[in-house]
Order: C-alpha cells, then sequence, then structure tokens
C-alpha cells in the first residue's frame, strides 16, 4: 500500500527542485552560521559537532544527591563506548549522503499524513534505534559475556535493531510491534513475531522481558506493566525498562497525535526526580521494584537537518515485588 501511495505520487519538476532548495537551506540554516542569537547558534553546532569535541558526559550524569536514599545505591555509571560511538559516527556518515537523505525527507513528506513515522522508517529501511550497547545490557542485567537463558520478549521492537543485542544471551526471542513495515523487517532477522494482543497468552514465561521506550506511546501502560509482571518467571524473570526522561505520554495513529486513554503524569523536573516519580508513582504500583537502572542516550538515525537525534533514557531492571530469589 505504501509503495502504491509513492509511485501514483507525481510532482511537478518545478516543485521538486524548490522542495530540494529548501531542504539544503535548512541543512545550511542547522550548522549555525545563520542564527543571530549566540546562545542557540552555539547549542545547535554542539547538536551536530563531533564526538570529541562536545560533552557527552552529560549523556550519562546523575547527581545521586537528587535521588530518593533506596535508588542511590542501585544506580550503575554508564560512559560513552565503543558500539555507542560507532552508531553515532555512522548515522553522521549517513547524514552525508545528500540524494538519499533528500528522498527519504520527500517521502516522508508525503506519507506521513497517512501513516506514521515508524512504519515510514520501516518502508525506507532507516530511522534505526540505538538504546544499550551489549557491555552496557550485561551490565544493567548483572549478567556474564556467556549467560544464556531460555525466553527473550522484547515489546514493540522495531527493527530489531537493539533486540539484535540482546539476541545473543537468549535461546528463543520473542517480538511485538504494530508496524506492517517493521514487522516485516523482524521477520527477515528471524525473530517470532507474536500479535501484540497475544504475547501473554502463549502458555510459558518470558526469563527476560524488554519494554524499550514504549510505555509513553501506549494507550494503557498500567495495564501492560500488570501483563508483564503476569508473564514473566516467577523469582528469576526480569522486565528491562527505558523510559525518555521526561515522561511525556502521547500516541501516533496514523499522523496525528493522541493522548492515551490512561495519562501518566510524572512529577518533578530534574532527570532525577523523574526517576524517583516513575519509581514511586508507576512501577511500586503495579508490584515492582528496581534492582538496578541507569542513565543513557536514546539515540536515532538523522536526516537531513541532523547527524543523530538524541533523548534522554532512564533505563531500569525491574523484579516482583514477591520474587525472592535473585537474578543469576
Amino acid at each position: 500500500m505504501v509503495t502504491g501511495l509513492v509511485e501514483s505520487s507525481a510532482f511537478p519538476a518545478g516543485w521538486v527542485v524548490g522542495y530540494v532548495a529548501f531542504l539544503l537551506s535548512i541543512r545550511r540554516m542547522w550548522t549555525g552560521k545563520y542564527i543571530r542569537n549566540p546562545v542557540v547558534r552555539s547549542l545547535l553546532v554542539n547538536m551536530l559537532s563531533d564526538l570529541d569535541t562536545i560533552d557527552v558526559t552529560k549523556w550519562y550524569r546523575c547527581n545521586p544527591d537528587l535521588l530518593e536514599e533506596s535508588l542511590q545505591p542501585l544506580f550503575i555509571q554508564n560512559q560513552l563506548d565503543a558500539d555507542t560511538r560507532a552508531f553515532v559516527e555512522q548515522s553522521e556518515e549517513k547524514s552525508t549522503y545528500l540524494f538519499t537523505q533528500i528522498y527519504y525527507s520527500l517521502v516522508s513528506t508525503i506519507l506521513s499524513p497517512l501513516v506514521s513515522r515508524t512504519s515510514i522508517n520501516g518502508f525506507l529501511g532507516r530511522g534505526s534505534m540505538f538504546v544499550f550497547s551489549k557491555n552496557q545490557f550485561q551490565q544493567l542485567l548483572q549478567i556474564e559475556p556467556d549467560w544464556v537463558a531460555d525466553r527473550l520478549l522484547d515489546l514493540g521492537a522495531g527493527d530489531g535493531g537493539v533486540t539484535k543485542v540482546m539476541a545473543p544471551h537468549f535461546t528463543e526471542v520473542y517480538v511485538t510491534e504494530v508496524s506492517l513495515t517493521m514487522k516485516r523487517r523482524l521477520r527477515k532477522k528471524k525473530f517470532k513475531l507474536l500479535g501484540i494482543d497475544a504475547w501473554q497468552e502463549t502458555g510459558f514465561k518470558y526469563d527476560v522481558i524488554s519494554c524499550l521506550n514504549l510505555l509513553d506511546r501506549c494507550d494503557d501502560p498500567l495495564r501492560l506493566l500488570k501483563d508483564i509482571r503476569q508473564s514473566l518467571v516467577p523469582g528469576t524473570g526480569r522486565l528491562i525498562m527505558a523510559a525518555v526522561i521526561p515522561f511525556q505520554p502521547w500516541l501516533e495513529i496514523g499522523g496525528r497525535w493522541e493522548r492515551p486513554r490512561e495519562y501518566i503524569k510524572i512529577q518533578g523536573k530534574t532527570w532525577e526526580e523523574q526517576v524517583n516519580g516513575l519509581t514511586n508513582e508507576v512501577f511500586r504500583k503495579v508490584g515492582f521494584e528496581v534492582e538496578s537502572f541507569t542513565r543513557l542516550p536514546y539515540l536515532c538515525e538523522g536526516d537531513i537537518a541532523r547527524d543523530y537525534y538524541l533523548l534522554d533514557d532512564a533505563v531500569f531492571v525491574l523484579k516482583s515485588s514477591d520474587d525472592q530469589v535473585a537474578a543469576p
């Protein structure tokens, strides 16, 4: 259906040339040359600068004194590692493919009123995400490199890029995804695709369930957390939860953004205050407790305007409050 939309769209050559010129002017403006305000200009230039020229420590920074006392010893300090650097540098390289980026932008502009950005990215084969490296995953879950469990379920797996980081530690890897175009990409990677309403009805439990940057894009987030809790292996099952800070729930339906039916508002302005809020106002209320957590950059491949996009993530390992057995 998406392919047909693209093939049936005919535009005058003058319109296309004008559109390309507009994109090129936007790209030039984002370099900061035409920004008069020195503060704004400095900020934009830093966003596009090489990793060696910016302070990446702020991506991982946490002030433990602002965390509630029970959370302070659970924080894991991370830093820029080789896998994260490689993703950023690859994104920077892709952003220089001018005609490819112009094509992506043109198709996105045509389709965005009709389908979600996730589906557009799946159709174009772009928009990969990065949440954690394999070493960061192992450190967060407190496992050895050769640790293997039976089943992983990655909810809202996208193109499977992050799933691939976790997959070597599991005998079976299951995924869910709403986007039809992303589903095709997941099948090509040989992951076992489950229906978004069927994963909790398989008749077996999961050793690890990952829910990465999905809670703020879900219509019933508390119901989702309760279903996850019931689907984990008792005692040793763990939930890996990533949430964008500040926590701002919205649903993308087609090309529109709407508020979820079950809206969660987290108190606090700083990263640390929002972590406290998520722990007390969400996780504990549905029967989870924090085992460990960290601060990581949530990275996405860029476009003609930006080399890459970055959001603040809080990534938690959660266990059921009833569990008395420690994870391996």
